[in-house]
């Protein structure tokens, strides 16, 4: 699967990507994909679920991935898939672009051929994803996923296990797993046959096309969610 996708983007500069599904030619990557979603969470302020060269390098062996680079050689981006329930459900997580590279698409791209990946190898599964990023929840929507509750997810132990490393783990698990600051997206392949969608957060609002909109939730949810964190624990300090 080597395959040249265009972007949609005003930039010329997308012609110079290839975006195809990761071989085990490209496991030398993988330590520099792991710096590189670490540093990025960290200069967003953002929470995420640590992941090491060797989990990278893996998924990118089972054929499980997809990079990004330029023609010649560069590494330019990453998405990986993570499968849970026995298969029922499949996660497409680990999405970074190399700072060089951003601002032209690019991971509207990748997530594009990791999503097409994913449908291919799990055609029956459904795809979901947590994310505090105003732009993936855009792609995200555009690709037809709907934002929903978390009980819609998948409820595999080790699937959340993944999230005791990120920094709003405490309100995840105050929560019991039913809400944090991430947003849940989710795709489900029965919706192509005509099956309604269930119950999703934003019910008679359609916000596929509004970024501004997206980045106005996600504001709006943290802010909400770390207000009621912080009340908490003064209660709990008895002040």
């Amino acid at each position: 699967m080597r395959k040249h996708f265009r972007c949609d983007t005003k930039q010329d500069m997308n012609n110079q990507f290839i975006i195809r599904a990761a071989t085990p030619d490209d496991v030398h990557y993988a330590q520099t994909i792991v710096d590189e979603i670490a540093d990025s969470a960290r200069v967003r302020g953002t929470g995420i679920a640590r992941r090491t060269p060797e989990y990278v390098a893996k998924k990118i062996t089972e054929g499980k991935a997809v990079v990004a680079t330029t023609k010649d050689g560069k590494w330019a981006g990453f998405c990986y898939i993570e499968v849970w329930s026995h298969g029922q459900f499949v996660a497409n997580s680990g999405l970074i672009v190399n700072p060089e590279y951003r601002g032209h698409g690019l991971a509207k791209d990748i997530k594009a051929a990791i999503f097409k990946l994913s449908r291919k190898k799990f055609p029956e599964a459904k795809i979901f994803g947590l994310t505090t990023g105003a732009a993936v929840l855009k792609i995200n929507s555009e690709l037809g996923y709907k934002p929903v509750i978390y009980s819609e997810l998948t409820q595999d132990d080790d699937f959340w296990a993944g999230c005791q490393t990120c920094v709003n783990y405490d309100i995840l698990k105050a929560k019991n797993r039913s809400n944090c600051i991430c947003t849940a997206m989710l795709y489900n392949p029965a919706w192509e046959k005509n099956s309604k969608p269930k119950r999703t957060q934003w019910t008679e609002r359609e916000l596929d096309k509004d970024l501004k909109l997206f980045e106005r939730w996600i504001k709006f949810k943290k802010a909400i969610m770390l207000k009621r964190e912080e009340r908490k624990k003064e209660k709990q300090n008895g002040k």
